[in-house]
């Protein structure tokens, strides 16, 4: 039974790193005039009631954009960010988050496409209410984003990110994640790819970025936020990471300035910090 709802979890430490890296990867491939599309795997809904249903129960937002809502000193990638969730706040009040659908909507120009993948019932039925007005630029599809990724690669641009989160609730997310990208690499080489993964102890997660690794790729970027310390138990997740291929190269430098600012402004204990890394041909 599918059960993942990331209202639960939406604004948090992890959707900020996530969201943060997308929109810079998107600002990157609309610096040139040849349009590109952005995929979503995983969109969910869109957008989030911070202040109602699910989020309010566990609140995890006020971890994440929270904490940085009312800074006057963001680094300027964070506050790109944050100026983009304000666009869902017009009062200044933080209740509503936009997801990464909306995100990218906002980032996108009008020669640009959006793909989005969600297979979750309740949730897809609120992105096409979302994206009701979007046109032709946006489609929604009610489907599984692994396997409807492959039917989309190559895109007609021959330019793309794509965004690719799974919720991991079951082992098998983590050797589908693997899998997908391998024959996305086959169809369309060229594309970017943002893989994001959370940080837990359980096996498969902590070997996902060293199994990225191995992917036959020349260029890529692992950057990832843990903001505690993994719990004894073993419970939780204490961090996330974006493992990006074939990476803007200006994102390093963007991220080895952004990084170290939400590590101290998020951090929840003293084992907070953050990894910054890649390889490039």
């Amino acid at each position: 039974m599918l059960s993942y709802r990331h209202a639960f979890h939406a604004g948090n430490h992890a959707d900020v790193l996530k969201h943060l890296v997308l929109v810079q990867l998107i600002r990157y491939l609309g610096q040139k005039e040849k349009p590109f599309w952005v995929i979503d795997t995983h969109a969910g809904a869109g957008a989030y009631d911070l202040d109602a249903g699910y989020a309010k129960k566990l609140a995890e937002y006020e971890g994440g954009i929270g904490r940085l809502w009312e800074r006057k000193d963001l680094p300027a990638p964070v506050a790109d960010y944050v100026d983009l969730v304000r666009r869902l706040n017009p009062d200044g009040r933080l209740r509503k988050y936009p997801g990464s659908p909306l995100l990218a909507w906002w980032t996108l120009r009008e020669q640009d496409r959006l793909r989005l993948f969600e297979l979750h019932g309740s949730d897809v039925r609120l992105l096409r209410r979302n994206f009701q007005d979007a046109g032709k630029r946006v489609v929604v599809e009610g489907s599984d984003g692994f396997a409807g990724l492959r039917a989309l690669l190559p895109p007609p641009p021959r330019r793309a990110v794509v965004l690719i989160d799974p919720p991991y609730e079951e082992k098998q997310d983590y050797e589908r994640v693997i899998q997908t990208l391998k024959d996305a690499l086959t169809r369309f080489p060229g594309g970017s790819y943002a893989v994001w993964y959370p940080q837990l102890t359980r096996l498969e997660a902590r070997e996902l970025p060293q199994r990225l690794k191995r992917l036959p790729v020349k260029d890529w970027l692992h950057a990832a936020l843990h903001v505690r310390e993994p719990a004894s138990d073993g419970f939780g997740m204490y961090g996330s990471g974006l493992f990006v291929i074939n990476p803007p190269w200006t994102l390093h430098d963007t991220l080895a300035g952004a990084l170290p600012f939400l590590a101290e402004t998020l951090c929840e204990d003293a084992g907070a910090g953050f990894t910054l890394e890649q390889q490039a041909a």
